[in-house]
């Protein structure tokens, strides 16, 4: 529960009123069986109408007070519940935005959504709930036991049996109940994925025809979820029962033992009524303490799942002491450089990159090329530290990325992933996403360069047109090109394409190719491509093999030098068309 007093700790006045309140509700509910057990014993024994009405308006005032506190106290109660909620969502997402490439990967995404959403939805509940009954079932609980040993004390004997053994049903049910919820949570997070991988992949499901295959994994997940909701049900479906029937045998046996003190004149009847009534709130507590427990063990395995995420401390940080990028004379800055570069995956045994060194200058395309696997996106991805080196280093303008603040590092990066992602809105808040402050005149030439104006020109709304998330509503190459355009909008001094260009024509490609050569003048560009057309003509290609550099130099040296680029070469061009 660490993350409950972590994060309900900024509320702690509005706790003390709901507290305070709760005591002036619990106090009073304790009063009112008094009060009955005087008008019974004072008032209807000695027939004094008078009494009655006067003890009987002390009563209705008590209740009316009872019932503004409540509704104030459930207020106020309700309002903390909702402001942990919201700043529990607040802190995993900042917590996740924190995390690299790696940790995303070890929890998964469609668990990290389930813990942002359902398991803080579970615990929220708990504080709604408990701040209310949590606090007043106690309370109620030690108040009705002093004041029942108050009306009788040998008749206060029965609740030294009927306690435990309700105690001990409960206990029982819980014990087993915890475990079932833990497992609940991971098949609510199977269920997540399976269902996002439904939607994501629709198209290719329904290519292979699939779509009876994936109803079934969802029937499965489901069934699963269903089983384990069922087994909690059922041990929920014995509590309630069995807890009513120890409250109505107890009610007997307490009515059976106090009719015969009453009979023997060593109890009068008044007492008795409020005794029974103080047994009724003392096992009421308890009811409300056990459907309170019902929700407990959900709301445990949630917040201890919410934890596991709060206290991992991400693999890339930003430095204690920041370094600032120098400014150079010439004022062209983008000098990437990798020195004795080594990356392997946390438990891998071989690296993935090895022994990898070179230059990327402003002003020069660094192609990149070589197999499936050889380690090209993950040679890049160590420019914005989506994972950083395990060994070596990589540096921009002399500096190390991991003594950059990465605001900073990445303010210089733009950055086109393999797989191009827009986000809903329009077209300019997507270009925008590169650069708040571009101005309309920005982003026309960004498109103009990514050879996207046109399709965006011919649209009804312009710059202003919907693009839907992840941009389905556009078509593969016009996604990539917009991606490309919102890289550009933001005008940094270091450009990576990651395979961003494997969706546009030959011409198209080609035409885009002149463009950023054209306008990039400034800036150092590497581009990862499958294509051997697309990076010919590039002022430096490292081709890889199995995370290490074979060749390194340009298209006609490695032609001479290196036997895996001409094979690369040959396995798409003809002889006349690689010369």
């Amino acid at each position: 529960m660490r993350l409950v007093s972590t994060l309900l700790r900024p509320y702690w006045k509005l706790i003390a009123v709901v507290f305070f309140l709760v005591l002036v509700r619990a106090v009073t509910n304790l009063y009112l069986p008094t009060l009955n057990a005087d008008i019974i014993n004072d008032g209807v024994a000695k027939g004094d109408t008078g009494y009655i009405w006067r003890v009987g308006g002390y009563m209705l005032g008590v209740t009316v007070l009872q019932i503004v506190v409540t509704i104030i106290a459930s207020y106020q109660g309700a309002k903390v519940a909702m402001s942990f909620g919201r700043d529990a969502r607040s802190s995993l997402f900042r917590k996740v935005e924190s995390f690299s490439q790696g940790e995303i990967n070890r929890f998964g995404t469609p668990s990290l959504i389930t813990r942002v959403t359902n398991d803080v939805q579970q615990v929220q509940m708990v504080v709604a709930i408990g701040l209310s009954m949590m606090l007043f079932a106690p309370m109620t609980l030690i108040g009705g036991l002093i004041m029942a040993l108050r009306q009788d004390i040998p008749l206060s004997v029965t609740l030294a049996v009927i306690l435990p053994v309700m105690l001990l049903a409960l206990g029982t049910i819980l014990w087993r109940a915890l475990p079932l919820f833990r497992s609940m949570q991971k098949k609510i997070d199977r269920l997540n994925q399976v269902m996002r991988e439904s939607l994501s992949g629709v198209r290719v499901i329904r290519a292979f025809a699939r779509t009876q295959y994936e109803a079934r994994r969802f029937e499965e997940a489901n069934q699963d979820l269903t089983n384990v909701g069922l087994k909690v049900m059922r041990l929920f479906a014995i509590m309630f029962p069995t807890l009513f029937w120890i409250m109505n045998i107890s009610t007997v046996a307490i009515m059976w033992y106090g009719a015969v003190r009453v009979d023997s004149l060593e109890m009068p009847i008044g007492n008795l009524t409020a005794f029974i009534m103080y047994v009724m709130q003392i096992l009421f507590s308890i009811m409300m303490a056990s459907m309170l427990a019902s929700f407990i063990p959900r709301a445990a395995a949630s917040a201890s799942r919410i934890q596991e995420v709060l206290d991992v401390e991400p693999a890339i940080t930003d430095p204690a002491n920041p370094v600032a990028v120098p400014s150079l004379d010439d004022g062209r800055r983008g000098v990437v450089e990798f020195k004795d570069v080594e990356f392997r995956y946390p438990g891998a045994e071989q690296p993935v990159l090895d022994r990898i060194s070179f230059t990327a200058r402003p002003g020069e395309t660094t192609a990149i090329v070589g197999s499936t696997g050889s380690g090209k996106s993950t040679l890049i991805s160590l420019i914005p530290r989506l994972y950083d080196v395990t060994s070596g280093s990589v540096s921009i303008d002399g500096v190390d990325v991991r003594d950059m603040d990465r605001s900073v590092l990445w303010e210089q990066i733009g950055f086109v992933p393999q797989k191009s992602f827009l986000f809903s809105g329009t077209i300019a808040g997507n270009l925008r996403y590169g650069d708040e402050t571009a101005t309309d005149e920005d982003l026309w030439r960004a498109l103009e360069i990514a050879q996207s104006r046109d399709f965006v020109e011919a649209t009804l709304g312009g710059l202003d047109e919907p693009i839907t998330q992840g941009g389905t509503n556009v078509s593969g190459g016009q996604r990539q090109r917009l991606a490309i355009a919102r890289a550009l909008a933001r005008k940094a001094n270091v450009y990576v394409f990651d395979d961003s260009l494997s969706a546009l024509d030959f011409k198209t490609d080609s035409q885009l190719r002149a463009a950023l050569k054209r306008e990039l003048t400034d800036a150092t560009m590497f581009v990862v491509a499958q294509r051997v057309s697309s990076i010919m003509h590039a002022e430096q290609i490292i081709v890889l093999d199995q995370g290490t550099i074979v060749g390194l130099g340009t298209h006609d040296d490695l032609m001479k030098t290196c036997q895996t680029y001409q094979e690369i070469v040959y396995s798409q061009l003809s002889a006349e068309e690689a010369a």
